[in-house]
């Protein structure tokens, strides 16, 4: 009796609370991303505290950690709050003229800079109701987690290989190429294999725990090792500092041919063969059949054709 009692005072809102509260382990970060005063956050997590019969998250050091029973419930929340928005979408259809529903979209901006902003703008010209949240993939987050527990609806990115977890939809390939200051010793000289691995490299931080980056991948298997003297988490950022150094970064040629007419920059062939960076989507099996997620694909797919037409159309 106690329980069904119980269960009649939690309402879906207070579910939302308490994974956000969870995730974020801050109750001013929950508060910004719930759109909620703060005040209206910690007397929701009060509420919860005495429902649970557990402090749920505690101070350690200068954070906040959940408990162990806190822990065990950011799953069976997740799942929840993804069983509520597809309850009523998936019965009524998705119709992205109306619909109101949040998307969540995990990517490192290794990609085309142009297709974050285009793939943004696709959604909103077709669902402007729509709730869009892009979220980095970084050495702090674990996607395939985020996945599973309905944090994020879709992670795009480039794998050499892909996890076999998850369901993929190939994106497009790009030949690896190096990209270099216009007054770049190799520029001018050229350089060979021997060369290429003594200059001065750039690359991106890991985009998750243990994670080389498919260029280091490679070059593992062929037990070389370049020389990376910098790194950077903001791929967006690293052009304009090879534009004014002698760093090199080696990534696809699509995502450097956005760069060329802006900075002093050039492309050069790398002396070491690379197999095609290859991108794709990654989603979990909770949302495989999802109207409003499978609309969400279908959009990344589109973006992901329609910069791939332009590159072949572009003049030489």
């Amino acid at each position: 009796m106690r329980d069904h009692v119980l269960f009649d005072k939690i309402d879906l809102h207070l579910i939302r609370v308490l994974h956000t509260v969870l995730t974020e382990r801050s109750v001013s970060k929950a508060a910004i991303r719930l759109g909620m005063h703060q005040p209206a956050v910690s007397a929701s997590l009060k509420r919860l505290r005495d429902f649970a019969g557990d402090p749920l998250l505690v101070r350690s050091g200068a954070g906040m950690v959940p408990t162990d029973a806190a822990l065990r419930m950011v799953e069976p929340a997740a799942s929840i709050l993804r069983a509520a928005e597809m309850l009523f979408s998936d019965a009524r259809g998705f119709d992205p003229a109306t619909a109101q529903n949040t998307f969540r979209v995990g990517a490192s901006d290794y990609l085309d800079p142009l297709f974050l902003p285009h793939l943004v703008a696709q959604i909103k010209s077709q669902a402007p109701l729509c709730y869009i949240e892009i979220l980095p993939l970084s050495a702090a987050s674990d996607y395939r987690a985020q996945l599973a527990q309905g944090e994020v609806d879709v992670v795009i990115g480039n794998w050499a290989t892909p996890p076999d977890d998850l369901h993929l939809g190939r994106l497009f390939g790009d030949e690896v190429v190096s990209l270099v200051a216009t007054q770049h010793p190799a520029v001018r000289r050229g350089w060979d294999a021997a060369a290429w691995l003594e200059a001065d490299h750039i690359a991106p931080t890991a985009t998750h725990p243990g994670a080389k980056g498919v260029i280091d991948d490679h070059l593992d298997a062929l037990g070389l090792q370049r020389n990376i003297t910098a790194r950077c988490p903001h791929f967006g950022l690293i052009p304009a500092m090879v534009a004014s150094t002698l760093l090199v970064l080696t990534t696809g040629r699509q995502y450097c041919e956005r760069y060329i007419d802006h900075l002093p920059l050039t492309i050069l062939p790398s002396p070491i063969e690379f197999p095609r960076m290859m991108y794709y989507q990654l989603w979990h099996e909770r949302t495989h059949t999802a109207t409003a997620a499978k609309w969400l694909r279908e959009r990344v797919k589109s973006v992901a054709a329609t910069l791939k037409n332009k590159e072949k159309q572009a003049p030489a």
